[in-house]
C-alpha cells in the first residue's frame, strides 16, 4: 500500500466499484477502503441461514437501473433474466378467491385478468396508456442520467413536442402522482397495485405536496427505458463479484476491515487516518469519493447533518427459506406462477391511505401492505443442487407503511408485532399458513429473518432505514446551482459523493458511481489545462 492515492474511495459498495473500475482504466491510482470483511455493500449474497446452503441478496433482490451502457463500458459478464410474471394480486369478489395476474410474456394473459377482476377490457386499456406516459419519460430522461444534470426547464422543453410528452412531464414531474392514478384509473385494486412503485422504501401518499411519490415512481419506472426489474442469475452476490473482478482487473487495490479513525478535507490535500488488522494507517487523496450517506459524511467530519423530513426510511424486509411454496386459495393460478412475479397483498389504493394514516399517528397499521417475490423460480443457482431437488425456495418480503420513527424507541417488540402482521397478511391467500412452509434451522428456529428501518439503519449506515439514502431525487437540476454538474459535488472542492446519496443515487444502478469517476476526469483534465496554460505563459514571459 502506498502512502498517497490519485483517489481514495471509502466502501466498496456496487457504486465504489463501478467508480474504482472507471479510474482505474483511466490510469489513476485508486484504494478502496471496506469497513467489512467483504466486498458489495448492499449488494451481495451471504449464508443467511447457516444450516442451509442457500445464499440469499440480504437487502437488495432486483435489477433494473443498472444502465446498460456501464455494463458495456466495463465489460460486466451479467445475466439479467425476465420474470414470466410481472405482478399477483389475490383478492376475494363475489365471496370466491381470485386474483389478477399481469404477465411479462402474454398480453391476452393480461387482458383476460383484469377483464375478470373489473368486467371490462377499458381499464386494461387505461393502465396501458397511464404507463405509456412513463415511457415516454424514461425515453426522454434516461440516457441524461449519465450525463451533467439538465436545468427542469431545459428537460421540460424536450417534452414539449406533442400533447402526449406534455401529458407525461405534467403528470409525472409537476402534480401529485394521485391526481394522474384518479384519472386513468377507476379500479382501487389497480389503482393500488400502480401506486406502490411510489411508495416502496419511503413514507409518502398519493397527494404528498413534495412530489415524494412522483421521483420515487421514476425511479422505479425508468430503468433502461423500459423499467422492468429482472433477475441476476446468482443472485446480487454475482454482481458484486463480477465489480470486484473488474475493479481489481483496473488496477484498484482493496482493504477490508478497516476502520476510519479520521477524515481530513480542510487543507491542500486530503488525508484518511483509519486502522486495518490492529496497524493505524494514514494515506493521501488528490479526490476523495464517498460510497456512503451523507449523515455518516457529517459525522466523520464532526459537522451537523440536516436531513430532510422526506428522508425517513420506511420498509420492512423479511428473508425467508421454505421447504415448499405454499398453495393459493385461488387454485386456479398455479403457485409458481403467482409468485413468479411481485406478490401483491393489501395494497389496494384505500387501504394504503388508511395504513398510512395510522402509521402517520405513531402506529402500527391494522393492515399492514407488502409484497414477495421468489428468485429461485427464476434462478435457482443460489441454492445448492440438493436443496433444488428437494423443491426449497427463497422468498422475500418487502412491507410498506413502516416509518423508522414506529421503530425507534422499542426496535425489538415492534420487529415482531409486524413481522406477525405481515405473516397475517400473507396467509389471508393461502391454503396453509406460510409458516408451515419455511425450513428449520438445526436449533429449531424458522428460517425467517427479519429486518425493520432501525436494523437496516445499524447494519449498513443508511439514515433511518431509507434504502434510497435519502429521498429520491429528480433527474433534473432544482436550483441554477446544480445545473451542468453531475450532482456528486459536496461543499469540499476535491470530495466527492459515488453512493446512492449523490443526486439520481439509490437502488442498484451504478449510475452515481459512473458520475462520480466521470467528476474526477474532468477535474483532472481541468487542471491539468490550468497547469499547461500556466507553463506557456511562464514560458512566453521568459522569453
Amino acid at each position: 500500500m502506498k502512502t498517497r492515492y490519485d483517489v481514495v474511495i471509502l466502501g466498496a459498495g456496487h457504486n465504489g466499484l463501478v467508480a474504482a473500475t472507471y479510474l482505474g482504466r483511466a490510469g489513476l491510482s485508486v484504494l478502496l477502503l471496506e469497513k467489512n470483511d467483504y466486498i458489495g455493500g448492499a449488494t451481495t449474497s451471504q449464508k443467511v441461514f447457516p444450516d442451509y446452503d442457500a445464499y440469499l441478496s440480504r437487502y437488495s433482490y432486483l435489477v433494473s437501473l443498472f444502465p446498460e451502457k456501464i455494463i458495456r463500458d466495463l465489460g460486466l459478464k451479467l445475466e439479467l433474466r425476465r420474470r414470466a410474471t410481472g405482478s399477483f394480486t389475490p383478492y376475494v369478489q363475489n365471496g370466491q378467491h381470485g386474483g389478477l395476474l399481469l404477465s411479462n410474456v402474454s398480453e391476452g394473459t393480461s387482458d383476460q385478468s383484469m377483464f375478470e377482476l373489473t368486467g371490462n377490457h377499458t381499464e386494461h386499456e387505461k393502465m396501458k396508456k397511464f404507463y405509456g406516459l412513463s415511457r415516454v419519460f424514461a425515453e426522454k430522461v434516461w440516457d441524461t442520467m449519465l450525463e451533467p444534470l439538465l436545468s427542469k426547464e431545459e428537460l421540460r422543453r424536450r417534452f414539449d413536442v406533442d400533447a402526449v410528452s406534455r401529458e407525461a412531464w405534467r403528470s409525472l414531474a409537476e402534480e401529485p402522482l394521485g391526481r394522474t392514478i384518479e384519472r386513468y384509473l377507476q379500479n382501487d385494486l389497480v389503482r393500488g397495485l400502480v401506486f406502490t412503485d411510489a411508495k416502496i422504501g419511503v413514507f409518502t401518499h398519493p397527494h404528498d405536496p413534495s412530489l415524494l411519490q412522483n421521483r420515487c415512481f421514476l425511479y422505479h419506472l425508468i430503468g433502461n427505458k423500459t423499467g422492468e426489474w429482472k433477475v441476476p442469475v446468482g443472485g446480487m452476490g454475482a454482481v458484486a463479484r463480477e465489480l470486484e473482478q473488474a475493479g481489481r482487473k483496473s488496477g484498484a487495490e482493496f482493504l477490508t476491515n478497516v476502520e476510519i479513525r479520521r477524515l481530513d478535507v480542510n487543507g491542500n490535500k486530503d488525508t484518511v487516518a483509519f486502522d486495518v488488522d490492529g496497524t493505524a494507517q494514514t494515506v493521501e487523496a488528490r479526490f476523495l469519493l464517498v460510497n456512503f450517506g451523507r449523515n455518516v459524511l457529517a459525522r466523520f467530519l464532526g459537522k451537523l447533518f440536516q436531513p430532510d423530513p422526506t428522508d425517513e426510511g420506511s420498509v420492512f424486509k423479511i428473508n425467508m427459506l421454505l421447504r415448499r411454496l405454499p398453495k393459493l386459495k385461488a387454485a386456479r393460478y398455479p403457485t409458481d406462477e403467482a409468485f413468479c412475479g411481485t406478490f401483491h397483498s393489501d395494497e389496494g389504493y384505500e387501504q394504503m391511505n388508511l395504513s398510512y394514516e395510522q402509521a402517520s399517528r405513531g402506529r402500527l397499521p391494522d393492515k399492514l401492505p407488502c409484497e414477495v417475490y421468489c428468485h429461485t423460480l427464476t434462478d435457482d443457482t443460489i441454492l445448492s443442487p440438493e436443496l433444488r431437488e428437494q423443491g426449497f425456495h427463497t422468498m422475500t418480503l418487502f412491507g410498506l407503511d413502516t416509518p423508522w420513527r414506529l421503530f425507534s424507541r422499542d426496535n425489538e417488540t415492534m420487529r415482531k408485532q409486524a413481522e406477525k402482521k405481515f405473516l397475517e397478511s400473507m396467509n389471508q391467500w393461502l391454503e396453509e399458513p406460510l409458516e408451515d412452509c419455511l425450513a428449520v434451522a438445526r436449533n429449531g428456529n424458522l428460517c425467517l429473518e427479519s429486518k425493520s428501518p432501525v436494523d437496516i439503519e445499524e447494519s449498513l449506515g443508511m439514515y433511518h432505514g431509507n434504502i434510497f439514502q435519502d429521498a429520491p431525487t429528480w433527474p433534473f437540476a432544482t436550483s441554477i446551482e446544480q445545473a451542468g454538474k453531475w450532482g456528486v459535488e459536496t461543499e469540499w472542492e476535491n470530495v466527492f459523493l459515488c453512493g446512492s446519496s449523490a443526486l439520481r443515487g439509490g437502488a442498484v444502478s451504478g449510475i452515481p458511481g459512473h458520475n462520480a469517476a466521470k467528476k474526477v476526469l474532468g477535474a483532472m483534465a481541468t487542471e491539468m489545462a490550468r497547469n499547461s496554460e500556466r507553463e506557456r505563459v511562464d514560458v512566453s514571459c521568459r522569453s
